[in-house]
C-alpha cells in the first residue's frame, strides 16, 4: 500500500479519535414528556407539548438505523426524529404537528402508531429549529440507558443528550465529478481528504420533507444520507449524498440508476466504509436554520450557528447560492429536473461557527 493512503487512514482515525473525545457531555438537552400535553423542553425552555404519545415501537425501521446503537439518534430532519431501540432496525418517531393528518379519525390518547405527535411545526424548535439533535446523540429513558427490549411507555421522560464537537470543521468540500475528493477544511486550514465521489449529483428529485426548509439548507441527516433542499415555498425538490454501501440498499433502488444521487465512498481502497460515521454521517451536520433568524435581534450569532450549503457552477472561481428547482409534490419528474444541477462543480457545506 503507498505511504500516502497509510498516513491518511492514520490521520483520519487521529482526527476520528480526536473528535469524539472533544465532545462536551451536553451542549443541551431535549426532554419530552410521553404523556398527552407532556412538556416538550429544549435547553431548559418549554417549546411544546405531547399531543399523541405512543406505546408503540416499528421493528422494521429505515435500513440504514442498523448503523447506529440502542439508545442513539438514528435520524435527524426537519419533519421527523428517529430514535434506535434495538440493535437490528427497530425505532420508534418524534414528528411535528405537520402529520396530524395521519391520527384523522382516531380519538385514543396513545397514537396508532410508533410516534409522538407534537405541537412544534415542521422546521422549527427541535425539527431543525435551532434545537436539532445530531445523529448518535444519547437517548436516556427516565433519566437511565435505555433498557433492552424497550417500548415507550405513558409517562416516560425521553431526554435526548444534545452534543456539539469542539472542533467543527469550517466547511467540507465535494468535488461534483467521477473519483473527486471529499475534503474537510478547519479553521486552521488544515485539509483532510475523508472520501471520493464515486457518481456525481446531477438531477433534483422530489424529495417530501424538503417542502419544510428552504434551498441550500440541511433537510435530514442520518447514518445512510446527508439530504440537501433546492426548492422553496411550499414545493419540493432535493438531492441525496449517500453513503456506497447504503446505494446497494433494496429502499435505495433508484440511486443505482438516478441522477438525484451524489455516492461517495471511502478514500482509500482499504478504507472503513462510511455509513454511521463521521464525519458525514454521524455527530456534525444537522437540520439547523430558521427563516425568522434574520429578524430576531441575536441575528448574527443564529446564523453563524447555521449550516448552509453553496455551489460553483462551471468555470466560475466563486462559491455562490445552490441553484434553486421547485416541483409540486407528487407530480412526475420533468426531463429537466434529471439535469438540474449538472453545471455545479463543486458543493460545500458550511458548518457552524462556535
Amino acid at each position: 500500500m503507498p505511504n500516502g493512503w497509510w498516513n491518511l487512514r492514520l490521520k483520519s482515525r487521529f482526527l476520528l479519535i480526536f473528535l469524539l473525545l472533544s465532545v462536551p457531555a451536553s451542549a443541551f438537552e431535549i426532554k419530552i414528556v410521553n404523556s398527552p400535553n407532556g412538556s416538550i423542553e429544549a435547553a431548559g425552555n418549554k417549546i411544546g407539548q405531547v399531543i399523541y404519545p405512543t406505546t408503540k415501537v416499528n421493528p422494521k425501521g429505515f435500513t440504514a438505523s442498523q448503523w447506529v446503537g440502542s439508545g442513539e439518534v438514528a435520524a435527524t430532519a426537519v419533519n421527523a426524529i428517529h430514535i434506535k431501540v434495538d440493535n437490528d432496525q427497530t425505532i420508534f418517531s418524534i414528528l411535528p404537528r405537520d402529520f396530524l393528518h395521519q391520527l384523522s379519525g382516531y380519538n385514543s390518547y396513545l397514537s396508532p402508531d410508533s410516534s409522538i405527535y407534537t405541537d412544534i411545526e415542521a422546521g422549527k424548535g427541535i425539527f431543525g429549529g435551532g434545537f436539532a439533535p445530531a445523529v448518535g446523540d444519547r437517548v436516556l429513558i427516565n433519566r437511565s440507558l435505555m433498557p433492552a427490549g424497550y417500548s415507550p411507555k405513558s409517562g416516560d421522560v425521553i431526554t435526548i443528550q444534545a452534543e456539539n464537537p469542539v472542533r467543527y470543521p469550517r466547511e467540507i468540500v465535494f468535488e461534483n465529478k467521477f473519483g473527486g475528493s471529499v475534503t474537510a477544511i478547519f479553521s486552521d486550514n488544515e485539509q483532510l481528504v475523508i472520501a471520493e465521489v464515486l457518481r456525481p449529483v446531477l438531477g433534483v428529485g422530489r424529495f417530501a420533507g424538503s417542502r419544510f426548509v428552504g434551498p441550500g439548507r440541511i433537510r435530514a441527516n442520518h447514518p445512510g444520507v446527508i439530504d440537501i433542499s433546492t426548492s422553496v415555498g411550499d414545493k419540493v425538490g432535493g438531492f441525496q449524498i449517500i453513503p456506497s454501501r447504503h446505494a446497494q440498499s433494496p429502499e435505495m433502488g433508484g440511486a443505482r440508476t438516478a441522477t438525484q444521487w451524489m455516492v461517495v465512498g471511502p478514500a482509500s481502497v482499504n478504507g472503513v466504509s462510511l455509513e454511521g460515521t463521521a464525519l458525514l454521517f454521524r455527530y456534525l451536520i444537522r437540520p439547523q436554520y430558521n427563516e425568522d433568524d434574520l429578524v430576531a435581534p441575536d441575528w448574527e450569532a443564529r446564523l453563524l450557528n447555521r449550516y448552509l450549503v453553496e455551489a460553483k457552477l462551471g468555470d466560475k472561481a466563486k462559491w455562490g447560492p445552490l441553484p434553486v428547482f421547485n416541483l409540486n409534490p407528487g407530480e412526475d419528474l420533468p426531463p429537466e429536473a434529471n439535469r438540474a444541477l449538472q453545471k455545479v462543480t463543486h458543493l460545500r457545506i458550511l458548518f457552524p461557527v462556535l
